[in-house]
């Protein structure tokens, strides 16, 4: 289980593929600490198994399944920086939201608009996703645990804080570009029970 706080942002080194799997070379630093081979990792919110480590990076494998459902696809080239988060421990301190780190679909952006030292971000979310956003709510996009600001005309808004704009990849989005999406697990079970009872 992972938080949504980014603890730093890595660099793709390479890309590369291995028989139906496509392995990704990470440089990092932070999130080295305590990393071992078979270790799970989010990156930009997806779980993935380190399945070598190094000094300064890691190595990652992305199978047709994680292509097809995330923003890998396009965002897997030399020098793609990426949002990075080690599990949480069971003794650790919860400060983000309960992410589970599996990407429920891809988002776009539409907008990032700078207000001062903060800005707003609108994402368009894939279809069927919205029914599991509120306001006030918690969403991650790209690994980042935001809380959902607004809710209009088939988007959602965040507000970015300058650490978030400084300390992630959301800082340098365009519109157009594609975002991993995680909504609330509680919300997914709450609307999951309700249909069961024929209630939504």
């Amino acid at each position: 289980m992972f938080t949504g706080i980014v603890e730093e942002t890595g660099t793709v080194r390479w890309s590369r593929p291995r028989a139906d799997v496509v392995a990704l070379g990470i440089a990092a630093r932070v999130v080295m600490d305590g990393l071992v081979p078979g270790a799970s990792i989010a990156v930009n919110g997806c779980c993935l198994t380190a399945t070598e480590v190094g000094p300064d990076g890691f190595v990652c494998e992305l199978t047709p399944e994680t292509l097809a459902r995330t923003s890998f696809g396009p965002s897997v080239a030399e020098g793609h920086r990426v949002n990075l988060e080690r599990p949480m421990p069971a003794n650790g301190r919860f400060d983000g939201h309960i992410v589970q780190g599996h990407v429920d679909g891809v988002g776009r952006v539409r907008a990032l608009r700078r207000l001062g030292l903060s800005a707003e971000l609108e994402v368009e979310p894939p279809p069927g996703l919205s029914r599991f956003l509120v306001t006030k709510g918690s969403v991650t996009v790209d690994g980042v645990s935001l809380t959902v600001a607004g809710l209009a005309d088939g988007a959602f808004t965040v507000a970015l804080i300058p650490f978030t704009l400084d300390r992630t990849t959301l800082g340098a989005v365009r519109p157009g570009d594609a975002v991993n999406l995680e909504a609330d697990v509680i919300a997914k079970y709450v609307l999951r029970l309700m249909e069961a009872r024929g209630q939504a």
